[in-house]
Order: C-alpha cells, then structure tokens, then sequence
C-alpha cells in the first residue's frame, strides 16, 4: 500500500524512519552507549512498545535500508529472467540500488566514530551480510543445480556483494556531491560480473 501523500507531495515518513532519524540525532549528541531504546521512543514521541513493533534491538535502527533491501533481495532474484546466474545477481543488485532512497544514508557508516558505535556495528553489519550472501548463494545454486555451499554459488556471492559493498561505501563517502547510488552499483558490478560470466 503507498504511504499517505502530503501536501507538498511527499511520502509521509513511516514511525520506523522517524525512530531512526531520532536515533541517529541521539547517537551524535550522546554517542551510542549512553543512548537507549526509552531515548530514542522519547525522542520520536513514541512509546518502547511501538519501537519494539518494528526493531528488535537498538543496533537495528541503523541498518532501516539496509534491512529493506536484504528482505526484498530473494524477490528480485526471483523475478530476473535471465539465464545467466551472474546476470540475474547483477540484475537484483541493480534493482536493490535503484530503489534506494537517495536522502537515506546510513549515518552508522558515515558517522561511526562520532556516534561511538565501535563493535556494535561490525557484529550488525556481519548479520546482514550473512543474510545477503545466504540468499544469493541460494539462487545461484537453484539456477545451477549446484549446493548452495559449493564453490561456485559462494564465489558469485561473495564477488558480487563485495562490489556492491564497496560501491556503497564510496557512495556514503561521497557526501554530498554522491551520484545516485545505481550509478556507483553498476560501476563495480560490471568488470565483476563479466569475468564471472566469462569463466
């Protein structure tokens, strides 16, 4: 269902984004320790109940996107045609960076050290690389009949999440003056997936 319009023409935002914005604002005035979950709901004008509605923990607020596209990955694979395995990832990763809401950068990765989120933040991205890298492994073994812990399933994930990883970084770096994220995406996917599918 769309998000109810406003009178200017945008979205409203959804009570997740206003939780994370609110974390992030905390996290750069207090730093991440010395944030907890009742600040943040406070801050947002919620309560912890609501918070816990859609995070499970204090870390997940700064993976809102990140965790959107995570979940919405396998379906994208899904929906590629082509029968090209590497081609299908690259065409998924493509769509994933797309939809990727310009104005929303992860400020645990731009302002990690200022927020103070150290080990936390290694152990939460781990999770969600994990989560990417079992997914396409996934695919790229249905599509080949090979197991999804094979070497060949695991190479295609994990060359062709390393690039899109990189290309993400180097946006959020960018600052600014960054391109649309696809553009940075489809950079360091495209000398990847061509030596993959050329072996």
């Amino acid at each position: 269902m769309d998000e109810p319009m406003r009178r200017g023409g945008r979205p409203r935002r959804s009570s997740a984004e206003v939780l994370a914005d609110a974390a992030a604002e905390l996290f750069l005035e207090q730093g991440y320790g010395r944030t907890t979950v009742d600040h943040i709901a406070a801050r947002a004008g919620v309560s912890r109940a609501t918070f816990f509605n859609y995070f499970t923990a204090k870390s997940d607020v700064l993976w809102l996107e990140l965790d959107a596209a995570v979940s919405s990955l396998p379906a994208l694979l899904e929906e590629s045609r082509d029968p090209s395995a590497v081609r299908a990832v690259e065409e998924a990763l493509l769509a994933a960076a797309r939809a990727h809401d310009p104005e929303r950068v992860p400020w645990a990765i731009a302002q990690a050290e200022v927020m103070g989120i150290g080990p936390e933040l290694v152990a939460s991205v781990a999770t969600r690389v994990t989560a990417q890298h079992t997914a396409v492994s996934a695919f790229v073994g249905r599509r080949t009949g090979d197991h999804p812990a094979a070497l060949w399933p695991q190479t295609v994930a994990g060359a062709m999440l390393g690039a899109a990883a990189a290309a993400f970084g180097v946006w959020v770096a960018d600052g600014v003056g960054r391109r649309p994220l696809v553009e940075y995406v489809g950079a360091a996917l495209t000398p990847v997936a061509a030596g993959l599918d050329g072996r």
